[in-house]
């Protein structure tokens, strides 16, 4: 009776493993993606051409005060769900260029999410796509500065731990 129940148990563990391992996974960001990505960052360049002749240019104080500027001037507003979004992709990758990160596609079982993620530490990620966006969705003023000081500490905190 033992052996019947320790190897029921084991087969319950051996078929769940699967299951459990495949909650998250990772995969490289398509070319679809790419061109989704590029496309954000465009939007947010042309809203700053258009509106107040401002540009981005990939170096963070500029990249700060034109997204600060659209936002404090209402331009992108906090129903513009998708336009934060981009603000928040812009921020990953003036991480990605500062700190040498990787643009990743992360599913879990709320769907897919393009993430960053630090190299040699395979189940740390950062999600700085949707971090304007949640932030101004419930009323909170979104300093983008501060955004990023955040999501820099999330890198500093995961390079701190230990490598399994």
């Amino acid at each position: 009776m033992k052996k019947w129940m320790f190897q029921c148990v084991i087969s319950v563990c051996l078929v769940s493993l699967p299951l459990m391992v495949q909650a998250v996974r990772t995969e490289p960001v398509s070319p679809i993606d790419r061109k989704f990505m590029e496309d954000q960052r465009d939007s947010i360049d042309d809203l700053a051409r258009r509106n107040f002749g401002g540009q981005l240019n990939g170096k963070k104080n500029n990249d700060f005060a034109v997204m600060q500027r659209l936002l404090d001037e209402n331009i992108v507003t906090a129903d513009q769900k998708t336009k934060l979004q981009a603000m928040g992709l812009i921020l990953g990758n003036l991480l990605k260029s500062e700190y040498g990160l990787n643009w990743i596609v992360y599913f879990d079982k709320y769907g897919r999410s393009r993430s960053l993620q630090v190299p040699g530490y395979d189940r740390d990620f950062i999600f700085p796509v949707t971090q304007v966006s949640r932030k101004a969705e419930v009323g909170i003023r979104v300093n983008i500065a501060e955004v990023y000081e955040e999501l820099e500490q999330s890198i500093v905190n995961i390079r701190n731990r230990p490598l399994f």
